[in-house]
């Protein structure tokens, strides 16, 4: 299958400008800032594209939110990649950062944008340093400045690193982060479109989604739309990991099978083990049973299996697993991420590790189970932000179907898994 967003992943020299302009790069941005601004939002809507961080919103019809005014606009592209088993941005910034910069300057000409911030997640060294040097370069050659490739549209690109707060992925705490103050999520609305950094209309993609729009201009909405299913055009990076025998980064249509691409692109789970449970989108997407996986892998197909497709990163475990422990390690993980703004979130998680860390290492009850549900429900939809959806949502789908594991390590007084203690760390 033709490879968009990873064909130079194996081209080194496409890091460079001139490696990039070789195979064929910047011919998009040209053909885009030749056309009117909003006939390349028309391109973008035609193609379908719908938002590659979680949410999935379609990006044309985003861009077309902005107000009719003379407020300076901002674009801020998200790359606080920080998802538990998601790996595709960094790849992306690092093997063919052009490719990024590319679908900026279409993006910022479309929506009429002078500044455009690329939000990197703080750990992410590398791939700022590749990002900066590719900045340098297109600045020198005038594909960003005061006169993109000539023209009437000038753009600053600006890198502005985290600090590696999970919470600031989420893009009202970004843009606060971005400003200099706590992040925190901000109540809506006013939405980003409206008020967004710095009080000016903004908009904000991810990575992948940016990096799809050079694609989009160079083949035509219609035919990038086709690439897909209905609704939802184009391809995806769907980042690989757990028991599998080949995991990584594979770039696949939208809406190709779940299960084939755990057991025919991925090569099954290793050791000839029988899968257990799959996280389709990241660990904050409700688990799926083996018996649930024969679905498509796209943001409807997902939804009616009762579950999210999320950041498209399928975590694999087989059937040595304990969901127990699972949960417990992630309950841990929101527990520490959690902005504590919301008073639910707050509480919630502590309530949930507190609860499942009893469960896991044998001094929990029938009680304990129950604490947990009810953290769960309590969690759900009462907190502005996503966050705490998010820890409810995968722990809650632990609890529901995987019930009998809660319940054995309560009536066997330990994880029937593994020993007791494996680490200093886990029994901290």
């Amino acid at each position: 299958m033709r490879t968009y967003l990873t064909r130079n992943f194996d081209n080194p020299a496409a890091r460079t400008i001139e490696g990039y302009e070789k195979a064929g790069g910047y011919q998009a941005a040209r053909k885009a800032l030749s056309l009117p601004p909003d006939a390349v939002i028309r391109e973008v809507k035609d193609a379908n594209l719908r938002g590659r961080g979680g949410a999935g919103f379609p990006a044309g019809i985003k861009w077309a939110f902005l107000p009719k005014d003379d407020r300076p606009r901002w674009l801020v592209v998200n790359a606080d990649e920080g998802e538990p088993g998601t790996f595709k941005d960094r790849r992306l910034l690092e093997n063919d950062p052009h490719q990024l910069l590319e679908g900026i300057v279409i993006t910022s000409y479309a929506i009429r944008a002078g500044t455009a911030v690329i939000y990197v997640r703080g750990e992410l060294e590398a791939a700022a340093r590749c990002l900066e040097s590719a900045i340098g370069e297109a600045k020198a050659k005038g594909y960003i400045g005061p006169t993109c490739f000539g023209g009437a549209h000038a753009l600053d690109v600006i890198v502005h690193r985290g600090a590696g707060a999970y919470i600031c992925g989420e893009e009202t705490a970004l843009l606060e982060s971005l400003e200099g103050k706590r992040g925190e999520p901000r109540l809506r609305p006013p939405f980003p479109a409206m008020v967004g950094a710095f009080g000016n209309p903004t908009i904000i993609n991810n990575v992948e989604t940016t990096c799809a729009v050079p694609s989009i201009i160079a083949m035509g909405g219609k035919a990038y739309a086709e690439l897909g299913v209905p609704m939802e055009g184009g391809t995806r990076i769907f980042c690989v990991s757990g028991h599998v025998l080949r995991p990584g980064l594979y770039e696949l249509p939208v809406g190709t099978n779940l299960k084939s691409i755990i057991f025919d692109v991925a090569g099954g789970i290793r050791g000839g083990r029988a899968l257990k449970a799959v996280f389709p989108g990241g660990s904050s997407t409700p688990v799926l049973r083996p018996e649930e996986i024969d679905v498509s892998c796209c943001i409807d197909g997902l939804h009616a299996a009762g579950s999210m497709i999320g950041s498209a990163a399928i975590v694999v475990m087989d059937d040595t697993t304990c969901m127990v422990r699972v949960a417990w390690r992630l309950a841990r993980f929101y527990r520490n991420e959690s902005c504590g703004q919301c008073t639910p979130c707050r509480e919630g998680t502590w309530w949930l590790e507190q609860a499942l860390t009893r469960i896991e290492y044998g001094t929990g009850t029938t009680e304990d189970i129950a604490i947990a549900v009810r953290a769960c429900e309590g969690m759900l939809g009462t907190t502005i932000c996503a966050f705490s959806d998010a820890a409810a949502m995968g722990v809650g789908s632990y609890l529901q179907k995987f019930r009998e594991e809660f319940e054995r390590h309560v009536s066997e007084g330990r994880c029937p898994f593994h020993s007791r203690f494996t680490s200093n760390w886990e029994s901290s």
